[in-house]
């Protein structure tokens, strides 16, 4: 059996989309409001 390619890191994960780095800037910030807007059950990762 072959070894998947792409597989994720949660750390790295985290740290680029995660919920308080969303909030550290303006666009961020707007991201969760959209999803927050659109009733989404998760706003960040």
């Amino acid at each position: 059996m072959t070894k998947r390619t792409l597989e994720g890191t949660s750390r790295k994960r985290k740290r680029v989309s995660g919920f308080r780095v969303r909030m550290r800037s303006h666009t961020g910030r707007r991201v969760i409001r959209s999803r927050r807007k659109r009733g989404r059950a998760r706003l960040a990762v």
